[in-house]
């Protein structure tokens, strides 16, 4: 009885090895469970990293720390684009 099981398991993992050798034919096409991220063309702005939605993995970062980063980042390029519309708001913030 106890040689009927190992032919079994021999015959199992034979069969595995066939199916992962892909002699049984090809895969389907790989579907992404994930729309990609959506970014617009040319210079970003602040409100633009601020739409950015990351997608959850088991593995992942931590949502938290990625939307601090992603507003720090949104504000200096909010400061950024508005000290080159306006050159002499930075002066204004200075004392003499």
């Amino acid at each position: 009885m106890m040689w009927f099981f190992a032919v079994l398991v021999v015959l199992a993992m034979g069969g595995v090895a066939v199916i992962a050798s892909g002699r049984t034919g090809d895969l389907p096409p790989v579907s992404h469970d994930r729309p990609d991220l959506d970014l617009p063309q040319g210079t970003l702005v602040g409100a633009d990293l601020r739409r950015v939605r990351f997608s959850l993995a088991v593995r992942g970062y931590r949502a938290s720390e990625v939307d601090a980063l992603l507003d720090r980042l949104a504000s200096q390029l909010d400061a950024q684009a508005e000290e080159k519309t306006d050159p002499d708001a930075r002066g204004k913030d200075e004392l003499p």
